[in-house]
């Protein structure tokens, strides 16, 4: 049997059962294992505490399948986590057919992510799309994709592991049909009453922000009336659920022209006022100087950037950005308007996000009042040993 031995002290972390083994943590490993290959782990004195896949070229040395020294990790542990992830979705989710059926550790399957897409078109006409981010993962990938099909019943799987935490785990970057057909190029969802077109293929993560579900809806109940600026708006999520919501116009930037062709085509999908819309192809920091120069102002501003801090050696970098945008946020809101302000960042918790946003309005000279604070929807349920789950955290702000 492969066992990993830590050095005195360091089973601290799994005896409150969070999930991963770093590497300098590690006292020996014992074995040939490969990577993906399940591995036992032990306490200095020779305690069992796990078992978890190796991988030995990540900083996450291994990762928790159990806790259960008398629980095999097999076909049957992987068809039983698949089981218990999809049945947690179809309990917790509706007025949507953009789903995260399984998100990695807090389905206690480590490294994975899936999205299914297009329940409303009928089981067969669905899309799966996965992400194996892990060498564990990747090992079980046959056993979870015959998993997935049996428990949704959709069989088209289209793996997108193209994610740069891949290179970590020394693996390659593979995307590409796993079974069924290939992706609907017309392939579109809808969530909350609003159609949106999904890149599978090429568009970022799976192809849709399915994390950002309850929050998109958010902004389209307190869109009525108001001018809104969406910010990274990538295919327009949230500018869609402002018009909706009957927002007086919605200001669009992005950086990618592509992007924005498909969000042009998300208002038509719907069949919106087309004049309502303002889609702009530009730098958002530039364009945020820009409006502030000229005076501009608007009722309800959201702000959604790209992972401005990928690992811990970001967080300086990152904190300068998110001030950045979020100081010049305050000062284009009219007094009374709201603002939807996010970070995906791993890295940047939610107390330093606050930090950050505070030090934004002090430095606007205005005043800002937080009357929510967000994060992704229930299928994006986080581990309470596990904080590192919460990569998105969002608050909503109105300037006194």
């Amino acid at each position: 049997m492969n066992t990993l031995t830590l050095k005195p002290g360091k089973e601290k972390s799994l005896l409150r059962r969070h999930p991963w083994i770093y590497a300098t943590g590690i006292d020996r490993v014992e074995g040939r294992a490969e990577p993906g290959a399940t591995i036992t782990v032990r306490a200095a004195d020779g305690r069992f505490l796990a078992k978890a896949a190796y991988s030995p070229h990540s900083q996450i040395r291994a990762r928790v399948w159990t806790f259960d020294e008398n629980e095999p990790v097999d076909h049957a542990l992987i068809k039983r986590r698949v089981a218990t992830a999809v049945a947690h979705r179809r309990q917790w989710v509706s007025d949507s057919d953009a789903v995260r059926l399984v998100f990695g550790e807090a389905d206690r399957l480590p490294g994975l992510v899936v999205d299914y897409y297009g329940a409303g078109r009928g089981a067969e006409r669905a899309q799966l799309v996965c992400q194996f981010n892990a060498a564990g993962v990747e090992q079980w990938k046959d056993a979870i994709v015959q998993a997935l099909i049996r428990e949704t019943g959709c069989p088209n799987v289209y793996e997108r592991s193209d994610a740069a935490v891949r290179e970590r785990e020394g693996l390659e970057l593979v995307t590409g049909v796993l079974a069924g057909a290939e992706p609907d190029p017309e392939l579109s969802v809808t969530e909350h009453g609003v159609r949106y077109y999904v890149d599978v293929r090429n568009g970022h993560k799976t192809g849709f922000y399915v994390d950002q579900r309850d929050n998109r809806k958010l902004v389209g109940d307190l869109a009525e009336g108001r001018e809104v600026l969406n910010c990274f708006c990538y295919t327009g999520g949230f500018s869609l659920a402002a018009l909706r919501g009957g927002a007086a116009s919605v200001v669009s930037i992005d950086s990618s022209g592509d992007a924005l062709k498909v969000a042009e085509g998300n208002v038509a999908l719907n069949g919106y006022d087309a004049g309502r819309a303002t889609w702009l192809d530009a730098d958002v920091f530039k364009s945020l100087r820009q409006f502030r120069a000229e005076g501009r102002q608007f009722d309800l501003i959201v702000l959604d950037p790209p992972k401005f801090a990928p690992s811990a050696q970001h967080i300086d970098r990152a904190a300068r950005a998110y001030k950045e945008i979020n100081l010049v946020g305050m000062q284009l809101l009219r007094p009374g308007g709201l603002l939807f302000t996010y970070s995906c960042s791993g890295a940047i918790g939610m107390e330093l996000f606050h930090k950050i946003v505070a030090g934004a309005a002090t430095d606007a000279r205005v005043d800002a009042r937080i009357l929510r604070r967000l994060s992704a929807g229930t299928d994006h349920p986080m581990l309470a040993a596990f904080p590192e789950g919460e990569y998105l955290k969002g608050l909503l702000l109105q300037r006194v």
